[in-house]
């Protein structure tokens, strides 16, 4: 059984959440972080001295912290090929483009898109800099529609972890008020992992108690 702790609407836990409801694995998760806190309590922190979410307990094994490894160690326990390769250098592929979608898309769409949009105040926002980070966002974009016009997936032609790694900002991505190219490819993507029922479980969660109001 597995133990995860992470409030439902932290785009982190999502991508743990949407890889176990894919595995279909047996699991309990505690609401932790924000309106919940919890996470400066002495029996979190010696789970996770960062203070952060998700973290991870397979049974009475050791917790795992930070979303990639948590991803890499569900994908090599409880999946297969083609979700995660037995191969060395296919599965090194996917890793690449999760590894890829981490850096260049989640991490410059949450926290400089998303957090200024949704968890920022209207009359404290910068739309200046908000268009600037669509900017920088919107080149890694072109990338995965470039690659998805010839692809089914980001890794090739099956759904992998590295899809879970870029899928889960796609959501919130099409669903906040901001400027978006036309990118065919992208949403024809995007609306295949809606048609996931682990997708629109675990992803498609509202977010209204975070939004920033004011």
């Amino acid at each position: 059984m597995l133990t995860i702790w992470g409030r439902s609407n932290s785009s982190n836990v999502q991508a743990v959440m949407w890889c176990v409801g894919e595995l279909g694995l047996p699991h309990v998760r505690h609401d932790a972080g924000h309106r919940y806190g919890g996470l400066d309590a002495p029996e979190f922190l010696a789970m996770n001295p960062n203070g952060t979410i998700p973290v991870l307990r397979d049974g009475d094994d050791e917790p795992l912290w930070e979303t990639g490894a948590i991803l890499r160690y569900l994908a090599s326990r409880y999946s297969a090929a083609p979700f995660w390769p037995t191969d060395v250098a296919a599965r090194a592929q996917v890793d690449k483009w999760a590894e890829w979608a981490k850096i260049n898309v989640a991490l410059n769409f949450t926290s400089a898109i998303f957090w200024p949009v949704v968890r920022t105040a209207p009359k404290d926002q910068d739309p200046a800099a908000i268009e600037r980070a669509i900017a920088i966002l919107d080149r890694f974009l072109s990338i995965a529609d470039a690659r998805l016009s010839r692809h089914a997936y980001l890794a090739g032609d099956d759904f992998t972890l590295a899809d879970i790694q870029f899928g889960h900002t796609l959501f919130r991505y099409y669903d906040i008020a901001i400027s978006r190219a036309e990118r065919p490819a992208l949403r024809r993507y995007y609306d295949a992992l809606v048609a996931r029922p682990a997708f629109r479980e675990h992803v498609m969660v509202s977010y209204d108690e975070l939004r920033a109001v004011g």
